[in-house]
């Protein structure tokens, strides 16, 4: 099974992040994984690394509902840092607003949006998906 260099995750749960830590450990998924706890933190530390071309992240797991800079702002940041290499951005969240599915299928760069909590299985689905590309 390919390992994925690096995942990223952008989360202000942390239980959440623990728990998919374990999971991406526990399934020697990545080399190394980034966690930031709001899209402020996250765009203020990514956009040197992928301006350099520098380990730039595989992917990337983004919650929507955060303090100081929420997924949506990150993502609008994100996606205007010129960068070489293509991230896979999941976004995960609680939100079950319809206008939030909508809204995420407007963004080519999301490949998928799941609904908080997520199991370990769903986890390693994903993953599967992932390094099957």
């Amino acid at each position: 099974m390919k390992k994925v260099d690096i995942a990223c995750i952008i989360d202000d749960d942390p239980i959440f992040i623990y728990g998919t830590k374990r999971i991406m450990e526990m399934a020697n998924f990545a080399e190394s994984i980034m966690v930031f706890k709001n899209g402020e933190e996250a765009i203020t530390k990514l956009s040197p690394i992928m301006e350099s071309n520098e380990s730039v992240p595989d992917i990337i797991l983004l919650d929507l509902n955060m303090p100081i800079m929420d997924g949506w702002q990150f993502l609008d940041e994100f996606l205007k840092v010129p960068s070489s290499k293509k991230v896979i951005i999941y976004i995960v969240t609680s939100s079950v607003d319809p206008d939030d599915v909508e809204r995420a299928k407007s963004y080519g760069e999301v490949d998928n949006y799941l609904i908080k909590p997520i199991k370990a299985d769903q986890l390693m689905e994903l993953m599967n998906n992932f390094q099957k590309n």
